[in-house]
């Protein structure tokens, strides 16, 4: 059967053929869409979760493994730094169930706050990965990374990009082929990484690597197309695609496609090498093939010719080679740049604007409410990772820095929190920081798509699950003060952001209004200006609100994105903006 699918969706349906039996995950672009396809299997065939964070993800994955089933987590790049701890012990332990864990760079970083790349993650902790370069592969490979762990005693790393992921072809799928349980055996040295133990199982990763190696010189993830002798060209991925696109069927190039890029072959590229008179990789981020190239004696080139940074494209790749422009696209030349935004009726406008008004520090994290750095609330001072707003609040504030601590605070969101924001919290307690956390709270995980986590009382099925208490919690971990504000009502946020930030000991200030974009959230009638009472202040537009616009210098209520939260009302002296019963 044939379907037209992205190349998650495809990923999903692979795993699902393999007869894996457990996946779980953190939602991440691009990665998020893995899990969710998987969540619409039957749960009698798989178990679908999305999980606190990566690293509990793949430690699911690895207990399912354990227990003697396939099992697969998903996530972006940056997550994979979270799951990065049990990962390299993995590597050691092996598996006993197949076990795959599917990564999703975004080079460009159209979603994320770096670029790295995750074959260095491969590399470093000695798990061999595999690179698709279309959903069709994304499929293939997605089973095959199965058989390879299992056959090779190792998890296995499956790189997808923005691209890949998000993009369609079409994929000849299968039917689920089922794989018994392996009964389970207790085996302390093979599963207990003690010094004793772990220093034996080194040399087994080592001898693993050279036997992979020699499957990477012939195996079916890697080809060479095409005859040609006077430019050979190494891609994986999209950078395939590139190449493609801009030779098609020229009779002068060869190609050899990499699709396992970890390890990487040695005998078969330099054969490859010594067939053409010029050799070049194409490569996003870092030159990993280009540099192992160069260990193994051959003269490439690669990021002499192209970046080291940012997503590739066909003209990149056409320009490169001296080939004449083209439109690969068909896009029109100049679209109207739209940055993000947030949205109209966004429960974080509120907010943010009391801790502009109120000319405080913010260190911001990781979620839709990185957007209060944006003009003209410009709300935030810092963003690192998930979870590092409270940790470095804490940090801040103890360094007794120009700052004090009654002029600064850390903001993070309800999915973030449960993430990695609780040990921040725990340490701000333990360490008696006089340090005030606001909890964003709105209902969801936003950014991704309105994934459910812990706080929503709903699992990935949307099937009612244990809902964590944020007050009680807070609390828990020895917060005494904890309070929850509305962050449509200007005044009682800035109540409580003074009356926090003037005690000395920790703090937690919950701002709690569930997602305008949610389907039950219903939105009241849209606001409307009245002309004969607006004096032109635009104090109202200091929010930042898409719905507010100015036409013929006048501001004016796009109807068609108003929600009627009336937080702009609220900083209009003149009683200008109403609702559609005063104005009638």
């Amino acid at each position: 059967m044939k379907q037209l699918l992205i190349g998650n969706e495809a990923v999903a349906r692979g795993l699902y053929d393999a007869g894996c039996r457990v996946i779980s995950a953190y939602p991440g672009t691009p990665s998020t869409e893995i899990t969710e396809c998987m969540s619409k299997f039957d749960e009698k065939d798989v178990h679908s979760e999305w999980a606190p964070n990566e690293k509990v993800a793949l430690e699911v994955a690895y207990g399912a493994s354990l227990a003697g089933v396939r099992s697969a987590c998903a996530m972006k790049h940056v997550g994979l730094n979270v799951a990065a701890d049990p990962l390299f012990t993995l590597s050691y332990t092996g598996v006993t169930g197949g076990l795959v864990l599917c990564v999703a760079d975004d080079p460009g970083m159209h979603s994320s706050q770096n670029e790295q790349d995750s074959r260095n993650h491969a590399i470093a902790s000695k798990v061999p990965m595999l690179e698709p370069a279309d959903s069709a592969e994304s499929y293939a490979f997605a089973k095959a990374a199965f058989d390879l762990s299992e056959q090779f005693d190792t998890p296995v790393l499956l790189r997808m990009c923005t691209r890949i992921a998000h993009s369609q072809s079409i994929v000849d799928l299968g039917e689920r082929v089922e794989h018994a349980t392996i009964p389970y055996v207790k085996q302390p040295a093979k599963y207990i990484m003690m010094p004793a133990f772990a220093k034996k199982k080194h040399p087994i990763v080592e001898e693993r690597t050279q036997k992979l190696t020699a499957l990477a010189e012939n195996c079916p993830f890697n080809r060479v197309e095409g005859n040609g002798t006077e430019l050979g060209i190494i891609a994986t991925g999209t950078c395939y695609q590139y190449v493609r696109e801009v030779f098609g069927d020229d009779p002068s190039i060869r190609i050899m496609k990499l699709g396992m890029v970890n390890p990487l072959p040695v005998d078969s590229l330099k054969a490859f090498a010594a067939g053409v008179k010029k050799l070049v990789v194409v490569e996003e981020l870092d030159p990993i093939i280009e540099k192992h190239c160069r260990a193994i004696g051959l003269n490439v080139h690669g990021k002499d010719m192209f970046p080291m940074v940012g997503e590739f494209s066909q003209s990149m790749v056409a320009a490169a080679f001296g080939k004449p422009a083209k439109d690969y696209t068909g896009a029109q030349d100049e679209i109207p740049v739209r940055p993000p935004v947030m949205c109209a009726g966004c429960p974080h406008r509120g907010l943010f604007y009391t801790l502009a008004k109120n000319k405080v520090t913010v260190l911001g994290d990781i979620g839709c409410y990185t957007l209060g750095a944006q003009q003209p609330l410009g709300a935030v001072d810092s963003v690192l990772c998930m979870g590092a707003s409270v940790s470095g609040l804490h940090g801040f504030n103890k360094a007794n820095g120009t700052v004090p601590a009654n002029k600064s605070v850390c903001v993070i969101g309800d999915s973030t929190f449960i993430h990695s924001g609780i040990t921040g919290l725990i340490n701000v307690s333990y360490n008696d920081s006089p340090s005030t956390v606001i909890i964003l709270d709105n209902s969801i995980t936003g950014m991704t798509g309105h994934q459910q986590n812990p706080t929503t009382g709903y699992n990935i099925k949307g099937d009612p699950a244990a809902k964590i208490d944020l007050e009680a919690l807070c609390r828990a971990v020895g917060i005494n003060r904890v309070r929850v504000v509305d962050p449509y009502n200007l005044a009682e946020c800035d109540k409580a952001l003074k009356e926090e930030l003037a005690v000395n000991e920790p703090s937690v200030i919950i701002s709690r209004r569930p997602c305008a974009l949610l389907k039950y959230v219903k939105a009241k009638p849209a606001l409307r200006v009245n002309e004969d009472k607006c004096k032109n202040c635009h104090a109202c537009m200091k929010i930042g609100c898409p719905a507010l616009r100015i036409r013929d210098g006048h501001v004016s209520v796009d109807a068609t994105l108003c929600v009627g939260c009336g937080v702009c009302s609220q900083l209009c002296a003149f009683n200008a903006i109403e609702t559609q019963e005063e104005n009638a």
